[in-house]
Order: C-alpha cells, then structure tokens, then sequence
C-alpha cells in the first residue's frame, strides 16, 4: 500500500509566520491556487480512501486534491496540529537567535527542551496520537486498499515521518515540508517506509 501524506496549502497565518496550532485559519488564494497544481500532479493516483484532520486548511486541501474521485474522506482529531494553547497566531520569524524571548523559541530552535504554554499541546502527546492513528485506522487497510491519502500539518506530518525514519526530537524539523508537501510512504508486511518525503509541485 501506498500512502499520499500532504502539508496543508498555504494560510494567511503561514505567510505571516504566524504560529496556527490548532485555530482553523482557512487557505488564502495562493493555497488554493497550490492545492489546485498538486491535484493537477496527483490526478493520475488511484485514491481510494482519504483522511484528513478536520481543521479547513487541511480539509479544504484533502477535497481540492480528491477532486471528482467519488472515495470515501474522514476526519479524524488525532490529524489535527499540535496545540500551542495561549501562544496560537504568536508571530515565530525563522530567524530568531538564541536568547530571543519568543515563548516558541525552543518549539522552533530546541524541540527537545520545548515546554507548551498553557493548555499547549507536548512533542509526546503528538507523536502519541499519530501513531495511534496509523495503528487504528491505516495499518488495518494493509491488503484492502492500494493507495490512501492523508491530509495534514507540518508538525503532525513530520511526527509521522520522523517515526518511521527513527529521526530523534532534537533533529524534528530534519524534514522540510512546504505547503502542499507530498510525502510517499509504503506499507508492507505491517512496516512502514518512506518512498520520497516533502516533493512540492509549485
């Protein structure tokens, strides 16, 4: 089996380096416009089941992709991003140094000394429900479907691809996953591998 693992498109809140957590910002008109070419790229797969996290960015993203397929696509909590609680829409420059005193400075440049802020969401709890979604809902379809996709985040995608690779928390962002990001992974005997993490098709 082959699994399609997608990055939402790009949000308003993206652009402006706006932490979104788990706040349902939807795709502005360049996500939109992305979705639309990695659908165009995609067309040809044989979907034949899909997930998505329930937040529109990444639901909007899933039916964008799915087009006029007639498969069956599921929601599921356990896709949603990672909580930033009291910090969502706090501003996170990619730049930042050390000694910034950005409360997501350690999420973004130290995930393994990153502490979430109230009602915030752990590196823990996130690998956790991932893998019990991939547990509960995608290693049951081993054998009855050839190609299923999901649609998600950057950091809920990247628990799941740092999983397989056995990438260790303090290298979190070893992947580089852009909006619209398409990672391939297989599914094999119970065994997960990934085929090609975080192709773009802009």
């Amino acid at each position: 089996m082959i699994i399609y693992l997608i990055r939402h498109g790009e949000t308003d809140w993206n652009k402006a380096f706006r932490f979104q957590g788990q706040s349902d910002i939807p795709l502005n008109a360049s996500g939109i416009a992305l979705a639309k070419k990695t659908a165009e790229a995609l067309r040809t797969v044989p979907f034949e089941m899909a997930f998505s996290s329930p937040l529109c960015r990444a639901l909007e993203t899933a039916r964008i992709i799915i087009g006029d397929r007639q498969i069956p696509l599921s929601t599921d909590d356990r896709l949603k991003e990672i909580s930033f609680g009291v910090w969502e829409g706090t501003v996170v420059p990619p730049q930042m140094k050390e000694g910034d005193s950005n409360p997501l400075y350690d999420f973004w440049k130290r995930p393994k000394q990153y502490v979430p802020g109230q009602n915030g969401e752990s590196f823990h709890s996130l690998y956790q429900r991932s893998a019990s979604f991939l547990k509960e809902k995608i290693l049951p379809l081993e054998g009855v479907c050839e190609t299923v996709l999901l649609a998600g985040h950057g950091a809920l995608n990247r628990s799941i691809l740092n999983t397989i690779a056995q990438i260790p928390l303090e290298d979190f962002w070893h992947f580089s996953l852009k909006n619209c990001a398409v990672s391939q992974i297989s599914l094999k005997n119970g065994h997960f591998r990934i085929l090609e993490p975080g192709r773009t098709y802009d």
